[in-house]
């Protein structure tokens, strides 16, 4: 899966009201500004140091600031440089090439001709976490993250790991917009885990709401060598501030989601609204999984045994691989019905067949279905349908 979200362009306000269309609303491709300090930045991680060992560049600020358009621009330019660049994706809730809910571990090797448009990639590893925030179960989101961070260790920086092919592989770190309270702790931990070799810190005009300056993670005993990169934020008004633009985040995961569960799919197939989109969901055969052969199990919540089945229907799951540490992330699907008398599930799902044999395990958590898929006028629910494909 390598299939672009950039839908239709349609008018925010509309969308706001009624979500009648898919748009590209995360950034407006004429308001991106790429400052010289950014662009400077940008080619200081990539080219003030030898190829071997790769860059490591750790990418936070607060809410707004531009992390992502630093980190799209920070891959572009190492691309120049490298053949492929890792991108590690630690922000459940605004997700770079995933749906929400995942932690992810990327490999990028083609240049984006434009920032502005984000896109779903197969990741190389991802976790479901199952929230658009890590704050009911921190302890769990560190640990997928320091895994994801292992896996890219092991595979292209250990010298007895991976293939010759592997060397030289910089990292790419993105990371969500709180950052204070318990959401600094988070940050903290990490960048002391990963040890960058380099920080980029971007600051906003609103100073109570910026990181601490300097090397902030630092303890007093500590000789860490990381380079800290301080920019400002791109978004700028008439006096030269950096100005906090305020994001509809629930109507861009909303997009994410629907986005995925577009590629079910074939590309040519006329969809552009989300109408035609519940239409095709619900003439969709869904896969026939018997339900004796997959584990289930609920994340941050605990749900009677008696009711496990029920709690499932018409929700969003990770489609997993059990495993001794963390269970691999195959995808997402939706349980569009359950059978209790022949025992199985119906899902809906784009993971190819061939992956989806591995799953045996579901994983439930707190990612939404979009209300308006479920709210379309004309529309037979994506549920009722009794339609199925072969059992996976």
């Amino acid at each position: 899966i390598n299939t672009p979200t950039h839908f239709a362009a349609a008018d925010r306000e509309k969308e706001r009201k009624n979500m009648a269309s898919f748009v590209d609303d995360e950034f407006q491709s004429a308001n991106i500004f790429i400052p010289e300090e950014w662009s400077d930045a940008a080619d200081s991680i990539a080219y003030d140091s030898n190829t071997s060992p790769p860059p490591v560049a750790f990418v936070c600020g607060p809410k707004n600031s531009g992390k992502t358009t630093f980190s799209r621009l920070l891959v572009n330019v190492l691309l120049q440089r490298y053949k492929k660049v890792a991108y590690l994706d630690t922000d459940v809730g605004q997700t770079e090439f995933t749906p929400p809910g995942l932690l992810s571990l990327t490999t990028i090797d083609k240049i984006t001709s434009d920032l502005s448009i984000p896109c779903l990639k197969t990741p190389e590893r991802c976790f479901f976490f199952g929230d658009i925030s890590s704050k009911r179960d921190p302890k769990t989101y560190l640990a997928y993250i320091f895994a994801l961070y292992d896996h890219y260790r092991r595979t292209y920086l250990l010298s007895n790991g991976g293939s010759p092919g592997n060397a030289g592989v910089p990292l790419v770190i993105n990371t969500t917009g709180w950052v204070k309270g318990i959401g600094y702790d988070i940050l903290v931990d990490i960048i002391k885990y990963i040890s960058p070799t380099h920080v980029v810190k971007i600051s906003i005009s609103s100073v109570s709401k910026n990181l601490p300056a300097g090397a902030f993670w630092l303890d007093d005993d500590n000789s860490d060598v990381a380079t800290v990169v301080e920019v400002n934020s791109a978004r700028r008004d008439s006096f030269n501030r950096s100005v906090l633009v305020q994001k509809d985040a629930r109507l861009l995961r909303d997009l994410r989601v629907m986005a995925y569960f577009r590629q079910c799919f074939p590309s040519d197939m006329k969809i552009t609204t989300i109408k035609e989109l519940s239409r095709a969901l619900a003439a969709h055969p869904p896969y026939e999984i018997p339900i004796s052969s997959i584990k289930i199990k609920h994340l941050h919540c605990e749900v009677p045994k008696s009711e496990v089945l029920y709690s499932l229907n018409a929700t969003i799951v990770g489609l997993a691989v059990d495993s001794e540490n963390f269970p691999d992330c195959m995808g997402l699907g939706i349980v569009r019905a359950i059978d209790t008398l022949k025992h199985v599930l119906y899902v809906l799902t784009p993971v190819p067949k061939s992956s989806l044999q591995k799953v045996d395990l579901l994983l439930q958590g707190f990612v939404e279905i979009p209300t308006c898929l479920l709210q379309v006028q004309g529309c037979i629910s994506p549920y009722m349908s009794a339609d199925v494909l072969p059992s996976a």
